[in-house]
This record gives C-alpha cells, sequence and structure tokens, in this order.
C-alpha cells in the first residue's frame, strides 16, 4: 500500500485497510526494534515538530521513532516558533516546507494542522489537537491487536468527557473499523451530534456501531475495552475542576466497572492519569477538592487488566510506521 505523500491529520482521511496497514506495519516495526534490526531508511531525512502543546509521550515518540528511521529532528516548543503570531500559518508552512521533509503540529484547533498541510509541500502529522488525536488511536488499536487477537467486533467504552479529541478520535476509529463503541457520560458532556451523525453512517458500512448513554451500568457491561481520559484538559481554567468532578464522578472507572465488563476486559488510558496524588496538580486539586484518584482509581491503574504502559510504548512504533509510509520509507 502507497501512502507516500500523504498527511495523516484525522481518521476521517484513511480507510479501513490503510488504517489497518499502518498497524501492522508498526507491529513488524516494533518486532525489528526487538530484534535489533536496524531500519534507518530515511538516513539525510529531517524533521520540524512544532509543539504549542507540551508533551512527554508524543514529543519522546517522534523523536526516537525519527531518530531510529535514521532522521534529524529539530523541536520547536511553544516558545520556540512565530506560527500565528509573527508570522501566520501559511507563511511559516512554507517555510518549513523548504527545510524539512516533514512536519508534526500539535496544539490546539484542527483548522491549524488543516493549513500547515494545505501549504507545506511535505507530510504533515497531527501529534494532537482539540477535536483529534490519531496518533493515539493507531497505538490504541495496536495495543488491542496485540492484547485481544482482533480489532473488528471489539466491544469499547469510553468513559468520562466525550466532547473532544479522545471521544471523536474513537467514534471515527470504531465507526471506520467495524468496532462497537459505547460513549458512557454525563450528557451534557456527549460529542458533536454531527460527527455522530457522520460516524453512525460509517459504522452501518463497516458493521460497527456507536452509542451513548448516561447509564454507568449498562453501558459499562460486558465490553472488551474501558477507555477513559483526564476530565480538565491542558489549557483549561481552574474554574471548571469543582463542576467537572461533580458531574462526571458516576463515570469514574473503578473495580466494579471492570467487573461488569468482564475478567477478559483491558483497561486503556492515553495518559497522563490522575490515578493518585504524585503529581503537582493532583496533589494541589486533591487537596482543593477532597480526591485521591479522579477518573480511574489507583487499584484499576495498577491492576493486571490494565495496559497502559505497553499503550504508550505502542505511541512510538505506530509513529514511526506513519512517518514511514508517508515519507516513502519501503517503497
Amino acid at each position: 500500500m502507497n501512502l507516500k505523500g500523504r498527511d495523516f491529520l484525522k481518521l476521517l482521511d484513511y480507510s479501513k485497510e490503510e488504517i489497518q496497514y499502518l498497524v501492522d506495519l508498526a507491529a513488524d516495526l516494533k518486532y525489528m526494534k526487538k530484534k535489533g534490526v536496524l531500519v534507518d531508511k530515511l538516513r539525510g531525512k529531517n524533521v520540524a515538530l512544532i509543539f504549542e502543546k507540551t508533551s512527554t509521550r508524543t514529543r519522546c515518540s517522534f523523536e526516537v521513532a525519527a531518530h531510529d528511521l535514521g532522521m534529524g529532528t529539530t523541536y520547536l516548543d511553544p516558545s520556540g516558533s512565530q506560527i500565528g503570531k509573527k508570522e501566520s500559518i501559511a507563511d511559516t508552512a512554507r517555510v518549513l516546507g523548504g527545510m524539512f521533509d516533514g512536519i508534526e503540529y500539535r496544539g490546539y484547533e484542527q483548522s491549524k494542522v488543516e493549513e500547515i498541510a494545505k501549504y507545506a509541500p511535505v507530510p504533515v502529522w497531527n501529534g494532537l489537537t482539540n477535536e483529534f488525536h490519531p496518533t493515539q488511536m493507531i497505538a490504541d488499536l495496536l495495543t488491542i491487536q496485540e492484547k485481544l487477537g482482533r480489532i473488528e467486533g471489539v466491544k469499547v467504552v469510553y468513559m468520562g468527557d466525550a466532547r473532544y479529541n479522545m471521544a471523536n478520535s474513537w467514534m471515527v476509529t470504531c465507526a471506520k473499523m467495524g468496532m462497537h463503541l459505547t460513549l458512557c457520560s454525563n450528557k451534557k458532556y456527549f460529542p458533536d451530534p454531527e460527527l455522530v451523525k457522520t460516524c453512525e453512517e460509517l459504522a452501518k458500512k463497516s458493521g460497527g456501531s456507536i452509542t451513548l448513554t448516561e447509564d454507568a451500568v449498562a453501558g459499562t457491561t460486558d465490553k472488551d475495552v474501558v477507555y477513559t481520559d483526564v476530565w480538565v484538559s491542558m489549557g483549561e481554567p481552574d474554574e471548571v475542576w469543582a463542576e467537572r468532578i461533580a458531574d462526571l464522578s458516576p463515570y469514574q472507572v473503578n473495580k466494579a466497572v471492570m467487573d461488569r465488563a468482564g475478567q477478559k476486559a483491558i483497561f486503556m488510558h492515553c495518559l497522563p492519569a490522575y490515578h493518585d496524588l504524585k503529581t503537582e496538580i493532583g496533589k494541589a486539586k486533591g487537596e482543593q477538592f477532597g480526591f485521591t484518584e479522579l477518573e480511574v482509581t489507583d487499584e484499576v491503574f495498577e491492576s493486571s487488566q490494565s495496559v497502559v504502559f505497553d499503550e504508550a510504548e505502542n505511541r512510538m512504533h505506530t509513529i514511526k510506521a506513519i512517518m514511514a509510509a508517508t515519507m516513502g520509507a519501503f517503497e
């Protein structure tokens, strides 16, 4: 399958077969890395990594993956680029597109990464926007394939705030891949109806399904994957914490949830997680609002059903596959 020159902005742009190809390529690249096989097919190439939102997993994944492929990287943090400030997005895209062979963008509006892709003559990859997180989804699919032995037909429940990038991306992914997604949340936190409608239509073609429910018992019964994310995202004001905790506490992933899902169910989280108070923010907010764990309990996070660190490692292998495929490493 030839994906050379393609941007990777959202999974709506990719077919089921193309998505599966990226998952399988990532599995092959992971196997080769474990065996010590070099895959530096892109020696002499360079990529720019634009981070308007900082990250541990995404930055490390792109840098290690690029290095493994033989490429150099230039990291531009929130203060290291004039994108959208002194220089327009279009101009920045054309400047970087003349110097680099690929561009990653992690930030806020989806429109920014779409505009970079419009003007840059090289592949552009979405490291995360408010609307979508497609590189995370390829990592999640690889993890599910490894742990459950299949993707199609898998039953996923997503717990918590379902309005933003992770829930959106799960809807698109399940609709494309013939998976069954339940979004389990307070109805105030349901996703955009237009995207729901689009995904429902896609799901009809793939044999998948999209279900929205406020019922935390029915929504978590007999599932293969239980997934959650933080309730307050980076950049949101402190004022939202009390409201989110009150509204979303019924949708915390705890032992009762995992018991309803079933003994063979796996727990996934894109990280970081407030499963304890061992972070500065977690400790401060825990003292302020009286909690010791939020979207997932420490018991579940540290349990044998939790695959969050396999999932985190797979970010690197899948990002390597995305860059390799769109840059023609193995053509």
